[in-house]
């Protein structure tokens, strides 16, 4: 017999490599399969009580959704014409172009999305606003193809249409949102990508990141998974509508097998009476670039201040905050329109701001830019803009015009924008940039105002 002297490190280091091994390939499978059974069953609970129930696409494997986009056709050309014009290997344009997808591509998890997700959302909501249901038809929604893909097209107020769309569409289906480079933050991008959202670069120029990104949206479109869009493109810096970028619709509309499964518009209108970045918007707006002045730090502090007042008890909520639902626009219906991005995108948006909720805020707001008034003047002035606004959906507190005139002029007061002088309510001079911020998301419902297309 041979007795084999080992040091106690090598010992130890040969167990570990054993360790590690039965858990990879005895342990880590059976976890693995153990949770893939629970969310089987989770999403065959969710499924009975969704009026649109999760798509198989949706709930494909992260790595396998790369591949499937990585070895369609269209990008391996695309690979190929890159490296070609950047004078590199086909390895490396392949290895730039898997970094493209696995930046874009989400791992949707049911469990993040309805566990946590929605009842975060619901939660959040409704601690910083009332949450109000504009313009909706539930006999229209309810009638839409239920194979059909759905795409809820939305004007971009506030980071916060993301929380109050989710939920109020949370009985409906799950939705895939595309999402800005300012999600892409570590812990935040895990989050974000497991709530089944995909990143997209608003500004780049690379041909090859366009490919991936619109072989993705289409392969997302085919497989018939509930999207939201904003199809201006990013926030609105002044508080109006924005004109529409193409880019997206684009890439959902080219190559569309109509016969197949039919795509559906549905428009939604938000709008609110305090949007929480509103400063921030202004800001970036008047220095001409979309850089907003919102770190970190300043984020968490706010959260933190607002956390000490609520735990004191001087927390209010920022007021109203209201959402209607425009007319479905199905392609199949209108094939001409996936044929025209451009006629496509000034459809949805007429209806986007057709419907936009008029709340008391922006309508004082409103009434004070146009010319200062005295305290008993503004309800007969706020009900006299009512009656203008008769088709659009206003919201009016108690049903009560006065008083949601009376609720509208408080909250301006509060923050300093509105100021009594000499009798008259007038717009404090350096808060009038802040009180157009809100006018003017309301200022195209008033018949002077309206363009020949709305």
């Amino acid at each position: 017999m041979v007795t084999v002297t080992l040091p106690l490190w090598l010992l130890l280091l040969i167990l570990l490599f054993a360790a590690i091994s039965f858990v990879t390939h005895f342990f880590f499978p059976s976890v693995r399969w153990f949770f893939r059974r629970r969310a089987e069953r989770l999403v065959r609970r969710l499924n009975t009580r969704l009026q649109r129930p999760i798509e198989p696409f949706k709930l494909l494997r992260r790595y396998d959704l790369i591949q499937r986009v990585l070895y369609h056709p269209d990008v391996t050309r695309a690979i190929l014409d890159h490296a070609a014009q950047e004078g590199v290997r086909e390895d490396v344009a392949f290895e730039r172009a898997r970094r493209y997808a696995q930046e874009i591509v989400p791992s949707f998890s049911a469990f993040a999305y309805f566990g946590w997700g929605v009842r975060g959302a619901r939660w959040l909501s409704n601690a910083l606003y009332r949450v109000r249901l504009g313009h909706h038809d539930p006999q229209e929604l309810a009638g839409i193809d239920p194979e059909a893909t759905l795409i809820f097209v939305i004007n971009h107020r506030s980071n916060m249409d993301y929380v109050l769309v989710t939920h109020l569409a949370a009985d409906r289906s799950a939705l895939s949102y595309a999402v800005g480079e300012w999600a892409q933050v570590w812990p935040l991008s895990r989050l974000i990508r497991s709530m089944g959202a995909y990143f997209i670069r608003r500004r780049s120029r690379d041909d090859l990141y366009r490919r991936v990104l619109r072989r993705y949206v289409q392969m997302s479109t085919s497989g018939g998974v509930t999207q939201a869009i904003f199809p201006e493109g990013g926030l609105s810096l002044d508080g109006g509508l924005q004109p529409p970028k193409l880019g997206l619709l684009r890439y959902i509309t080219d190559d569309l097998d109509l016969s197949a499964r039919d795509v559906v518009f549905v428009p939604v209108a938000l709008n609110y009476d305090r949007v929480l970045e509103d400063t921030v918007l202004i800001g970036a707006g008047e220095s001409g670039t979309r850089r907003f002045e919102a770190s970190i730090t300043h984020v968490t502090l706010a959260t933190l201040k607002q956390l000490w007042l609520r735990v004191t008890g001087r927390f209010h909520r920022f007021g109203y905050a209201a959402v209607s639902f425009g007319r479905p626009l199905s392609l199949r219906a209108d094939p001409a329109l996936a044929e025209d991005a451009s006629a496509l995108a000034e459809r949805l948006l007429a209806e986007i701001a057709r419907n936009v909720p008029v709340l008391p805020v922006p309508l004082v707001a409103h009434l004070l830019l146009e010319t200062p008034r005295r305290a008993e003047d503004l309800p007969g002035a706020f009900t006299a803009a009512c009656t203008l606004l008769e088709s659009c959906h206003i919201h009016l507190p108690r049903a009560d015009s006065a008083y949601a005139a009376q609720v509208g002029l408080r909250m301006l007061t509060e923050r300093g924008i509105v100021v009594e002088n000499g009798g008259l309510l007038t717009v404090a001079l350096e808060k009038q940039a802040l009180a157009g911020f809100y006018a003017r998301s309301i200022a195209h419902l008033f018949p002077a105002q309206r363009s020949p297309k709305q």
